[in-house]
């Protein structure tokens, strides 16, 4: 399991080891490190307090002697950078030198970009996030981009929230339509009795 481990819960390199060395212990096979400070006033870390926080990470798992994988993360898109694209690649570039296994900018959308992204920070792989802004783009196109890692986040979840919200409106209409599309109880159970 990789762990989505925010910021890391701390600010300081100091306290980004002592939290990478305990979400370790738990037996994540791996875990990322967002530069989000998670204040409006300055959405993102400073380069090189990033790049050191990064770096903090890459000791804590290398001294565990648990390979486990580190993914940099630079949330230029998420947290509405003007620039988000020139940003974030010369933050990947240098979480890639800074001991980073893997490179992630949730939010890049256009296959120009992930390509440029992917060509950056070679031959390290790229984590692309696919969500409701740039659900256009297939696997295969991805995986032609040299994306090697996808994730899809909260999106499984965002569409059985809009299947709800569906059917709570039509429900509210008085007509029950929108349970034509439900899925079976037969169907479900013979998917989670499934086995292997």
């Amino acid at each position: 399991m990789n762990a989505d481990f925010q910021s890391g819960y701390a600010d300081q390199p100091e306290g980004i080891v002592t939290n990478v060395k305990r979400c370790i212990a738990t037996g994540v096979a791996g875990l990322s490190i967002e530069d989000n400070t998670g204040r409006t006033d300055v959405p993102l870390y400073e380069t090189d307090l990033a790049v050191a926080r990064i770096r903090a990470a890459r000791e804590a798992i290398d001294s565990s002697g648990i390979p486990a994988v580190l993914t940099g993360r630079c949330e230029a898109w998420l947290v509405g950078e003007p620039d988000p694209f020139h940003v974030a690649i010369e933050r990947l570039v240098a979480y890639a030198a800074a001991g980073a296994d893997c490179l992630y900018a949730p939010g890049v959308s256009e296959p120009e970009e992930i390509a440029e992204i992917v060509r950056a920070v070679a031959p390290k792989p790229v984590n692309v996030l696919v969500s409701s802004f740039n659900h256009h783009l297939s696997m295969s196109q991805l995986s032609d981009l040299g994306v090697r890692r996808i994730s899809v986040g909260s999106g499984l979840t965002l569409v059985a929230w809009s299947a709800f919200m569906r059917a709570a409106r039509s429900l509210a209409s008085g007509s029950f339509k929108a349970f034509a599309d439900a899925a079976r109880s037969d169907e479900l159970n013979k998917l989670f009795n499934q086995r292997g």
